[in-house]
């Protein structure tokens, strides 16, 4: 039976984390303070060196607009050109329902399954964790960047 590889992108965030998964149990973790759109599409290559993976996840949203536009363009464009499939997951989930950083002291955060913007006037720590297990991730049922603007 072949191994099933997948793999999970979160790039809302530095540093970048990138988990390859078999069977949806995490088996790599590569991490990059690189600018997504300097590394990015180079990790994936050499990924697609090392597994065969079909499917990759990422975090569409709330975070950084710019690296959720590049990794969308890059996921997009491995799809067309090879055929991998990419779908969204909640950025909410790989970080314990935590605020994810907005803009100035603007945050994002989850209640009662709604993402809001809210001032928050102490600094939050952005971490962000991959997870051991697939099944740990809410797969969302659309790919497209999730921009959520803060009122300014």
């Amino acid at each position: 039976m072949l191994n099933s590889y997948k793999v999970l992108i979160i790039s809302i965030s530095s540093p970048l984390l990138i988990g390859v998964y078999r069977d949806d149990i995490l088996i790599e973790k590569i991490e990059s303070n690189q600018k997504t759109s300097e590394v990015l599409l180079k990790i994936l290559t050499e990924l697609s060196k090392k597994y065969d993976y079909s499917e990759v996840l990422y975090t569409n949203g709330p975070g950084s607009y710019m690296a959720i536009k590049l990794t969308y363009i890059i996921l997009r464009s491995l799809e067309i050109l090879k055929g991998i499939t990419f779908t969204g997951c909640n950025a909410f989930d790989l970080n314990s329902n935590k605020p994810i950083k907005a803009i100035g002291k603007l945050y994002f955060i989850k209640e009662n399954n709604t993402i809001i913007s809210k001032k928050i006037d102490e600094a939050v720590e952005q971490r962000f964790e991959l997870p051991s297990m697939l099944s740990e991730v809410t797969v969302l049922n659309d790919n497209r960047p999730l921009y959520i603007l803060p009122a300014v």
